[in-house]
């Protein structure tokens, strides 16, 4: 049995290197103790230090923080970077059942950690010595699920090479910069009572025009007047006829009502900006108090913030008090638990360092609402929604301590008897140690007689602090026995490539093979990497790897109606025995198949034939389509044609081609999570693909879209590269089970996300990795006693990529409340509008757009008249109150409804991708979607040099644009450059290689340039790589062209044709408020 915080033996995979992550972390630097850190990530990852040029390849990855693979696409033919990765977590593991206060070890680093742990196994429910559970009955040889938890974080782009969005070149050249210091910032406050902060006010004179409100997503608040379904402002939806009734809709109150927050940490700030610093020690005691987030340095915000808001003249407004993002810089420093009070967390987009002193990080798990209240009255008085946004396997910030692995042997975790909660620090012992007392369902158990330890007088035990799982929020378990049903599966990556005549003639097959071959080397080494290749069109063929053989052998399929596998084995074999034959069959497929002229494509047969090949194993299968599948199993027809003339004709029908044309999909889907396959796709096409219908089958089993459209072959090789660079190489599991438990009197009542459900309580997941993230609805089912605390626990049942079966499990526990105005105090405006967001786009299928956008806008109403009418002081009626936390809820709301995927124009497979880009997006990436950030880049020589790299943002509206500037902007997905008319010569010879903005067109490929100014760019675009995990399509855009009006598109505050201004929209929300109230 290994000591706490030590690693166990025989876990560590082939050519293991414990220093392996921090010793050649490119650029994501990972728990390289004392040395270096990422700075900021600007809501998803973090930054590192430098970036590769666009279009650079950077050397082997060998393991690094995530962010944007590297960037650059080698072509078919030429080798990949050699060196396989050999980096792996190494475990820190704790032993658990030993009598008496075990020893104390330094915890390992992070990066030679082992793949973040599972979650909770099945057995959630039964008892501890039976097999889990939640798995349910699996067919054929079905073992409960094990999680694959790649070591490798692809890593972010290191080099100030040539910049480009297209072709790469090779002359990558590290840089490294020393370690700075990070501000000193204080750790967050307690969770605050009393009464509400200063509220925002925005105060106006009275109205002229009665404007009523539409019926709202479901009740109405509790106390709120009933000034519903009156005449409807002129660039909102007609009025409905009728309220839907509670609960028929996601918005409905109580928990479909959005909250809002009146603490400080509910603000929302641009993305840090990034700058970057050495791991500060680890925190210990008490910090110093931080700075309200959000507000800029300097002293604090006034009380109230008022403009006078003429009726009529809407222009006289001082737009500089209107709630905005504002900046926020440095690095906080976050303590979950102080003084045994739960501490605020602070925004999902700053860039924070946690310490784990009892309730987990909130990069796990994050409440809607710090303050839990005490009824469903409370609650539904709100209008707030309370939900948790679970996220088990996020990537943890490079100076945070590791997470501990903690191993209790063959007897596994300790757990209550009853609820079948795990061992947290918030249960209490009793009795001498001898007894504990459930903090979940209440229940009195007896402690194992190998855990006991006797109690201090402080009434806790005396290992306490030396056993993560009583002292940590959140703490890996090894997983007995009993949680598996068969051996952990092996890591199986199949490939499927499109080979049809439009896949080969737009170089969409040239670029996935060439992508293909060169991610070979980023797999996993060891006989446990197991890897198989398939092509179709109106056939399927699959290829013989096996090593035997001179040449991979070509078998081929014909049916598409009742497909087969035409061997047994040797189509999925392991990869240490066929990388030769697998490289050259990549290298030759496009020419292979260069004079196809069959157009069908028979994709529902092509992934049925791969399951069945993967059947016996699960695994991962990585699918490359370009075309619309028009035979065999699941086949299509284009509905597009159908759609516009349903746009045009205003929107009746239009949501309907939202939803799946058929339901043979989503059959085969539901038989691929039973057997553990994942489904991933990626689409590379320039027509219509019904991503409606063929989306269904990621989203049941745990996979994920990539959609590149139009693709081009000169430009996107690049990002399909690293898309799937980071795909297979970011930590991820296999075949996993998810529950969370909450104490008496609040119970779960809805998960959202990535997922096949079989059971009520339990959530499969075929791969789980760092980037999803799951939304968990709650609802009360009792009263909960004000002063005390209700918890909440994710347990993630996982095999890691090297056959460990883990647990991972975090708890939070947040005290009750009830009082209203601590509700508003202590809401999370980063949570609160990610549910709103989340259930509006699970809504866009089922109603129609005017009915969502409606349904938004009262969300928003809802919960400001609440906090008016119930916490508010001021009496003015002419004033606008937005309480402190939730002042921007208004401006996200309606970036909202201006969001592609609440627009009435656009197409429909652009929006069908919007809404399942939005189903498992991580708290950190929302506001960014629906608000982008813009830059000025025309002017980086005049501005002062600072630690950050990328420049202030600026406010979304068009007066902030000239003619003369150049301008980016970015949502997490994509990147675009605008160039103005009158832009100076120099600047576009020195940006862009040309002298008029005229040169710029459709398949334009930005390439860096010899000079101090272009390379500042390329480390701006690179650094915003890093941060949002992703290597975002770079598309430059030019007044009076269609990509002039795209960039325009994300100009939220202005007023766009019937959609409402900034200034507009606060103005008829302050008058439904004032028609709600009595």
């Amino acid at each position: 049995m290994a000591t706490p915080g030590g690693p166990r033996q025989g876990n560590f995979p082939p050519n293991y290197n414990s220093n392996a992550l921090a010793n050649n972390m490119e650029n994501l630097q990972i728990n390289q103790s004392n040395q270096q850190q990422s700075g900021n990530f600007g809501g998803s990852a973090y930054r590192p230090p430098n970036a590769t040029p666009f279009g650079q390849q950077p050397p082997r990855f060998s393991g690094s923080r995530p962010g944007p693979p590297p960037p650059g696409v080698f072509l078919v033919g030429q080798s990949p970077p050699s060196g396989p990765a050999q980096t792996t977590f190494s475990p820190s593991l704790v032993s658990a059942r030993s009598t008496g206060p075990p020893a104390v070890t330094q915890p390992a680093f992070f990066a030679s950690r082992p793949p973040p742990p599972g979650a909770s196994p099945s057995s959630i429910g039964g008892p501890a010595t039976s097999a889990p559970s939640g798995f349910g009955p699996r067919p054929g040889p079905f073992p409960s699920s094990p999680l694959t938890s790649r070591p490798a974080f692809p890593p972010h782009m290191v080099t100030s090479g040539p910049a480009s969005n297209g072709s790469p070149s090779f002359t990558p050249v590290l840089s490294q910069d020393g370690p700075r210091l990070p501000p000193a910032i204080s750790s967050m406050p307690r969770p605050l009572v009393g009464p509400p902060q200063p509220p925002t006010m925005l105060s106006s004179g009275p109205s002229s025009q009665t404007l009523q409100m539409h019926p709202s997503f479901g009740a109405r608040p509790s106390g709120a007047s009933s000034a519903i379904g009156q005449p409807a402002p002129p660039f909102s939806a007609p009025p409905q006829s009728m309220i839907p009734p509670p609960g028929s809709l996601p918005f409905s109150a109580p928990q479909g009502m959005l909250q809002s927050s009146g603490s400080p940490y509910g603000m929302q700030t641009w993305p840090p900006q990034p700058q970057q610093v050495s791991p500060p020690p680890l925190v210990s005691g008490h910090m110093q108090q931080p700075q309200m987030f959000g507000m800029p340095p300097g002293p604090p915000p006034l009380p109230n913030q008022s403009m006078a808001l003429n009726q009529t003249a809407q222009s006289k407004i001082n737009p500089n008090q209107i709630p905005r993002l504002t900046s926020s810089s440095g690095v906080i420093l976050h303590e979950t638990r102080q003084g045994n009070q739960a501490n605020p967390p602070p925004p999902a987009t700053s860039d924070y360092i946690v310490k784990d002193t009892g309730n987990c990080s909130p990069r796990y798990m994050r409440c809607t609402i710090n303050q839990i209240p005490c009824t469903v009255d409370l609650l539904s008085t709100s209008a707030m929604q309370l939900a948790l946004l679970v996220q088990p396997l996020a990537l943890p910030h490079p100076s945070e301590e590791a997470i501990q692995v903690v191993d209790f042997g063959e007897n596994g975790p300790v757990r209550c008897s009853r609820c079948k909660g795990y061992i947290n620090p918030f249960m209490k012992f009793i009795d001498l140690g001898k007894r504990f007392i459930c903090n979940f369902c209440g229940f009195r158990d007896e402690t194992p007689r190998d855990y006991h330890c006797n109690l201090g007088p402080d009434g806790r035990r005396r290992d306490a602090d030396e056993r993560p799982e009583l002292c940590r929020g959140t703490v890996d378990f090894v997983a007995s026995k009993e949680y598996m049903v068969r051996d952990p599966m092996p890591a199986v990556f199949f490939f499927l490539i499109d080979v049809s005549m439009n896949a080969i003639q737009t170089g969409a097959t040239a670029a996935a093979c060439s992508a293909i071959n060169q991610v070979i080397a980023d797999l996993p080494e060891g006989p446990r990497t197991m890897v198989g290749i398939a092509t179709f069109d109106s056939t399927i063929h699959f290829y013989n790897l096996k090593r035997a053989l001179q040449q991979p052998l070509m078998l081929i399929v014909p049916d598409v109606q009742d497909v087969y596998t035409p061997l047994h084995s040797d189509v999925v074999v392991p990869l240490s025995e066929c990388r030769q034959h697998l490289e050259i069959l990549l290298e030759s497929l496009p020419t292979m198949f260069q004079n196809n002229r069959t157009a069908d494509s028979a994709f529902g047969a092509a992934i049925k034939a791969a399951f069945l090949a993967m059947k016996s194993t699960g695994g991962r299968l990585l699918v490359f389509q370009s075309v619309l599948p028009s035979i065999g199993i699941g086949s299509l027809s284009t509905r597009e044609a159908e759609g516009r003339t349903n746009v045009s004709t205003g929107e009746k029908e239009a949501h309907k081609l939202l939803q799946p044309a058929d339901k043979s999909l989503k059959t085969m889907a539901i038989e691929f999570a039973e057997y553990q396959v994942s489904v991933d796709l990626f689409i590379t096409t320039q027509t219509y693909v019904d991503i409606t219908s063929l989306s269904v089958v990621p989203r049941t089993t745990g996979g994920q879209v990539y959609y590149y459209y139009p693709f081009s072959a000169l430009s996107d090789p690049a990002k399909l590269y690293n898309d799937l660079r980071w795909n297979v190489t970011r930590p991820q599991g296999f075949e996993a089970v998810m529950r969370v438990r909450c104490s008496q009197g609040i119970q779960v009542q809805e998960y959202s996300g990535n997922f096949c459900k079989r059971i009520p309580t339990d959530v499969d997941l075929p791969a789980i990795d760092c980037d999803k993230a799951i939304m968990v609805t709650l609802k009360h089912d009792d009263k909960l006693q004000e002063g005390s605390e209700c918890a909440f626990q994710c347990a993630l049942l996982y095999t890691s990529i090297y056959g460990q079966r883990r647990i991972r499990v975090s708890t939070l526990s947040l005290p009750c409340t009830s009082i209203l105005s601590n509700l508003f105090r202590s809401a999370d405006m980063d949570a609160q509008f990610s549910c709103i967001l989340k259930q509006a786009a699970n809504e866009i299928p089922s109603a129609p757009l005017t009915q969502v956008r409606d349904q938004a806008t009262n969300v928003c109403v809802n919960i400001l008249y609440s906090y008016r009418k119930f916490c508010s002081t001021v009496s003015s009626a002419g004033q606008l109150i937005l309480p402190e936390a939730l002042k921007l809820l208004p401006l996200y709301i309606l970036a909202l409804l201006k969001s592609r995927g609440l627009r009435s124009d656009g197409r429909i497979d652009d929006k069908s991708f919007w809404i399942n880009y939005v189903s498992p997006l991580p708290t950190p990436l929302v506001i960014p979607l629906v608000y982008p950030r813009m830059i000025a880049i025309h002017d980086l020589d005049e501005k002062e040099s600072d630690d950050s790299i990328i420049p202030t943002p600026i406010p979304l509206s068009s007066e902030n644009i000239t003619d003369e500037g150049v301008y980016l902007i970015e949502n997490g997905e994509e990147c675009l450059i605008y160039a103005g008319d009158s832009v100076q010569p120099n600047v576009l010879q020195k940006l862009f290689g040309i002298s008029a903005v005229t040169e710029i067109s459709n398949q334009f490929v930005m390439q860096q340039q010899d000079n101090p100014y272009s390379k500042k760019v390329n480390a701006i675009i690179n650094e915003i790589r890093g941060q949002r995990c992703s290597y975002l399509r770079l598309r430059l855009c030019r007044k009076g062209d269609p990509s002039g009006v795209a960039f325009f598109s994300y100009m939220v505050e202005d007023k766009m044709g019937s959609m409402p201004s900034y200034v507009e929209y606060l103005i008829h929300i302050h008058r439904q408020i004032q028609n709600k109230m009595p």
